[in-house]
């Protein structure tokens, strides 16, 4: 028996086991299923490395990297200055995708796409429009024949990116919405029913006849579920699409801060869809484990060189190439 080739085989297992690294991650819905997609794909192409991420939602994810109990965290609604300054853990805003929120409804015996104005979708949030027959929907949906029933609105119980995107939207187009609700990962909506993750309102709306609510692109496409579009800033319907949110995301690429914390929602331009949104890593900038923010870093480098090249085919908008160069700086301070 060869002792000296069983030792070196035990040295090489042993090696292995203590470069592993078991990266634990959580926070928002509005990725996830893309960051499912990029952390299986990664594994399998390092296999020291396992990423495992909870999607909790956006206020779940500030909440437990800012008290460093997972080693990154996930959100849809950028840290506010004061949760960055009581944060036990500072993090940075890494941006990875750019994603639609569509609103998505239940209506039986109607077939055709419908419009939606962002004031009406805030009349329906604030217990304004209460009929899916009301005037204001028929206006922008002419030939239409609304039935006379209540509209259930669906909103996120948790604190949550989508919301805020979605809030953020609102308070734009609507006064009385900012003024009423305003725009928070967490409001206390005036009317409807409180649903938990994006996977919980396309549940809650596929299974409730004449409800309304509002999800991430890829979980209305995904549950097969009808959804309509927005008008913009250009006074266009836009049914949401990568093309849609690359166009709202132009202006941004040119006016990107460097801390990334950007909205754009209600983004100029004809072909803009309103609803669109960065989402964002929270990565720490000085880990506790040097290996375990080492192994991060590579990570992002390969969401830059091959993860986003697979963002369209999961209705993802990719960075834009000036925001691709920002991160690629940004990388470089992760330790």
């Amino acid at each position: 028996m060869n002792l000296k080739f069983i030792a070196a085989g035990v040295l090489a297992i042993s090696t292995m086991g203590a470069t592993a690294q078991n990266i634990n991650g959580a926070g928002a819905t509005f990725p996830n299923p893309i960051y499912s997609r990029w952390f299986s794909e990664y594994s399998q192409a390092h296999p020291n490395v396992h990423i495992n991420y909870q999607s909790i939602g956006s206020g779940g994810g500030i909440r437990q990297v800012s008290e460093g109990t997972v080693d990154f965290g996930a959100t849809d609604s950028p840290m506010t200055d004061e949760a960055i300054n009581s944060a036990k853990v500072r993090t940075m805003h890494i941006p990875t995708v750019l994603g639609a929120v569509v609103p998505v409804y239940n209506l039986k015996g109607i077939t055709q796409d419908l419009n939606f104005s962002g004031d009406v979708i805030a009349d329906i949030y604030l217990g304004k429009i209460s009929k899916w027959s009301d005037p204001r929907i028929a206006k922008d949906n002419p030939g239409v024949k609304f039935p006379d029933a209540s509209i259930l609105p669906v909103y996120r119980s948790d604190g949550s990116g989508t919301s805020f995107i979605f809030t953020d939207f609102l308070s734009k187009v609507s006064p009385d919405f900012k003024s009423k609700v305003g725009a928070a990962a967490s409001v206390k909506w005036p009317t409807g029913i409180g649903q938990k993750g994006n996977e919980g309102i396309a549940g809650m709306v596929r299974q409730s006849p004449n409800s309304f609510g509002y999800v991430e692109l890829i979980y209305a496409r995904g549950n097969n579920m009808q959804f309509g579009s927005v008008k913009n800033a250009a006074g266009k319907f836009v049914k949401a699409s990568t093309d849609g949110v690359t166009a709202a995301a132009a202006a941004a690429a040119k006016t990107m801060p460097a801390d990334y914390r950007i909205s754009i929602t209600n983004a100029p331009g004809a072909a803009s869809y309103p609803i669109s949104s960065f989402t964002w890593l929270l990565i720490p900038t000085k880990s506790v484990d040097s290996e375990k923010a080492k192994a991060l870093a590579e990570f992002l480098v390969w969401m830059l060189d091959k993860g986003e090249g697979e963002a369209a085919s999961m209705t993802y908008a990719p960075l834009p190439k000036p925001v691709q160069d920002m991160v690629r700086k940004s990388i470089a301070q992760v330790k």
